[in-house]
């Protein structure tokens, strides 16, 4: 998925999630909400490693 893609689910502009990504912002908890939601995802799905799946 793209970044515009995912921009226009969570409804925030692209740029944004390439901040996200690249760690230059640290999204708040109803930034991970809107992502989560935009991806089909739990916020807990956020915090989970190999290990605890």
């Amino acid at each position: 998925m793209s970044q515009e893609e995912l921009g226009l689910r969570a409804n925030v502009h692209r740029t944004y999630i390439g901040m996200l990504e690249r760690e230059e912002y640290n999204p708040t908890i109803e930034m991970l909400e809107k992502l989560a939601t935009a991806l089909d995802l739990e916020v807990v799905d956020f915090f989970k490693t190999d290990a605890n799946q």
